[in-house]
């Protein structure tokens, strides 16, 4: 060190030495001349190397027979050597460089496949990543993060979970593909809010906690840093099952659908959920039973099977329009909006989970499968007799009991009482004008309320557009509030409502739809105060070709 020549050495601090265990400390004592000598050689390299060619992933030749030198530069700013955080780096001195590192460093000899058959903690990970295959993996050529769970991790999960995933080499290959990271991540580089990337495709959170590293919030690295030739393992004592391992009811246990999956339960209806049956699950949300769940019966237990799909699916491959069949028998439409995507009246309310075999949609509220066409369902409920009879006036029967895709806005017995009897006879007795208004209660296209935005045009079959619109969540149809909403038909919704809409025409001194009524108003006040307008010869004659233009 004193001589000639050009050398880097990767220098311990004092701190790095006392912190050495002390079995470790008196064998490189006790026998100064060898184990010390190799142990100090293995810090140096036969080179001046500065810290900007210190590139990630790269392995430096030690002068302890010439074995590699672990170098990552993490996109943070941290340094490591062998794990050992670089402190002070580039003190130039006249024979080369000293770089100040945090950590005794060794050599590293096995890869993470050997050091796992070593380790006793690790014998049913041994047995796991035998099952799996993996084995080639971690033997292999490349630079991964193992987190490695423990024989005592293994035993924290029931032992019908684990033997089932130790039984299925699909969910036992992703459970393990779920532990390991696509790079060498040092526990010095992690900072807190870290995301990183499994070979499973999933994300996880690292972080920190006080002087504890944490992996999606938990402190669960029992021991960090134990190099391999081809990355760094951490131990973790609890496993990081990913949902694609996981059944419906694992899937459930940590989602907001804990009350709708005690209601399968209690119908029967468990196995479908803990099966290998390719299905999705449409499970309501909590709070849609905040008033008390139903009681089970045959009628509930139909439509428990009416949220069971069969087929698993991935929501952002439904479209609008899909049909899907359920286990109960009918058939549910997809209906998907600009800001909400809907099966039947019921909505998704949060990100899919796919399982090994099932799917979890989590749902907004209880689905309504539809019972009838929309002619059906008007006749069958009394309060819609009124409706009923109006509309086989106008002759408008075969309109709702036909295929189609309709939204309609139906007046209850009260709405027509409201109107004048003199009024409300003449519009009965007049079948051309009863059509037209009727046709402008019944929308162009199925809009269920979970698909209405702050304002939704939707145009009638007479023609005009009803303004519909979602406010401190009440449904309005051209500000009037909706009673009801999504009683679901086979060809269409329907909404209740307890006042009988007028088309803009039959408004009196009410603006039509394209708002260029009132438009041309504005513009007239506007320009009236204008004298400027008026009185310009060049002004003038444009001013009156736009109101010709508007009135056109």
């Amino acid at each position: 060190m004193e001589g000639p020549g050009s050398f880097t050495i990767f220098a311990p601090s004092n701190e790095a030495w006392a912190s050495l265990p002390a079995e470790v400390l008196d064998s490189l004592v006790s026998n100064v001349n060898i184990e010390l000598l190799n142990a100090l050689r293995y810090h140096m390299v036969g080179r001046r190397v500065l810290t900007d060619e210190l590139k990630h992933g790269m392995a430096l030749t030690s002068m302890y027979q010439n074995s590699d030198i672990q170098i990552h530069h993490y996109p943070n700013g941290v340094v490591t050597v062998n794990c050992a955080r670089l402190l002070k780096a580039d003190h130039h001195a006249t024979n080369g460089v000293v770089h100040l590192i945090d950590k005794v460093i060794s050599t590293v000899t096995n890869n993470i496949q050997q050091i796992i058959e070593i380790e006793d903690t690790f014998e049913t990970l041994r047995a796991a990543v035998a099952a799996s295959g993996l084995n080639t993996l971690l033997e292999g050529d490349g630079q991964f993060t193992l987190l490695a769970p423990t024989n005592e991790a293994f035993e924290k999960i029931p032992a019908e979970t684990l033997n089932r995933i130790l039984g299925d080499p699909e969910a036992l290959r992703d459970l393990l593909n779920n532990h390991i990271l696509k790079s060498a991540m040092c526990a010095e580089a992690i900072v807190a809010g870290l995301s990183v990337e499994t070979l499973e495709g999933t994300t996880l959170e690292v972080g920190c906690s006080g002087d504890m590293l944490t992996v999606n919030g938990k402190a669960i690295i029992s021991n960090k840093d134990i190099l391999a030739t081809n990355g760094v393992i951490h131990f973790i004592d609890e496993l990081l099952i990913p949902d694609s391992a996981k059944t419906l009811f694992e899937l459930a246990a940590e989602s907001d659908v804990s009350t709708a999956i005690d209601l399968f339960r209690q119908a029967g209806l468990g196995t479908y959920l803990s099966g290998n049956e390719r299905l999705t699950l449409l499970a309501p949300l909590n709070s849609v039973f905040k008033d008390g769940t139903p009681p089970i019966d045959g009628r509930m237990k139909n439509l428990l099977l009416n949220h069971i799909i069969k087929d698993q699916l991935a929501s952002k491959y439904l479209y609008h329009g899909q049909t899907l069949d359920t286990l109960g028998g009918k058939k549910l439409r997809v209906f998907v909006y600009r800001n909400s995507l809907c099966i039947e009246n019921s909505c998704i309310a949060a990100h899919d989970k796919r399982g090994r075999y099932g799917t979890l949609f989590t749902m907004d509220r209880v689905l309504t499968p539809p019972m009838g066409t929309v002619m059906d369902v008007l006749k069958g409920d009394n309060r819609f007799s009124t409706l009923v009879a109006a509309i086989q006036s106008a002759g408008l029967t075969e309109t709702l009991n036909r295929e189609g895709v309709y939204t309609v806005f139906a007046p209850t017995n009260e709405a027509f009482q409201a109107i004048p009897p003199e009024e409300l006879n003449k519009l009965l007795g007049n079948a051309k004008e009863l059509a037209n208004i009727l046709k402008y209660h019944i929308g162009d296209e199925i809009l269920v309320s979970g698909g209405i935005g702050a304002l939704v045009r939707l145009k009638s079959l007479q023609g005009d557009k009803l303004e519909v619109s979602l406010k401190n969540n009440v449904v309005n149809v051209n500000k009037e509030p909706v009673a009801e909403t999504d009683i679901m038909a086979t060809n269409g919704v329907i909404h209740s409502i307890t006042s009988v809409l007028q088309p803009p025409a039959n408004r009196p001194q009410e603006r039509g739809d394209e708002l260029a009524d009132s438009a041309l108003e504005i513009f007239k006040q506007a320009s009236a105060f204008s004298r400027a307008s008026q009185r310009s010869v060049r002004l003038a004659p444009v001013y009156q070709r736009l109101l010709e233009r508007m009135k056109h």
